[in-house]
């Protein structure tokens, strides 16, 4: 349900597709620890801030992607965050990906052995 909530922070719930991947990321970041976080100049806090599209209208780079850049310079593939939206529980996490392929360090592949998402023919 994380994924449903994320994709519809406003308004009413649009139409989404969920997919599965098969993942094999190095270096994640992991956010839930608060001290690893605070190392890097942040709190909890700022990454839970709703400002962040506030300061992209305005023209500006928000903190979390301060924050994403910062730990991007440091190689990070990905970073693992508590999920901040409404509704969200301890256990809802999202994962953010920088860098992804179909090799490691940052595999990634989605999953579709049954072609469900394959684009059917248009009718003649």
């Amino acid at each position: 349900m994380t994924a449903l909530r994320e994709a519809n922070q406003a308004g009413a719930l649009q139409p989404t597709t969920l997919v599965s991947y098969d993942a094999e990321i190095e270096r994640v970041f992991d956010a839930r620890d608060v001290s690893a976080v605070e190392a890097e100049g942040f709190s909890p806090g700022t990454l839970a801030s709703q400002t962040w599209r506030d300061e992209m209208k305005a023209g500006k780079q928000s903190q979390t992607q301060v924050f994403a850049s910062r730990l991007i310079a440091k190689n990070y593939c990905a970073l693992l965050v508590p999920s901040y939206v409404a509704g969200a529980t301890p256990s809802d996490l999202n994962l953010v990906l920088w860098k992804w392929g179909s090799s490691t360090p940052s595999r990634l592949v989605l999953i579709d052995d049954q072609g469900r998402l394959a684009v059917p023919p248009l009718p003649a």
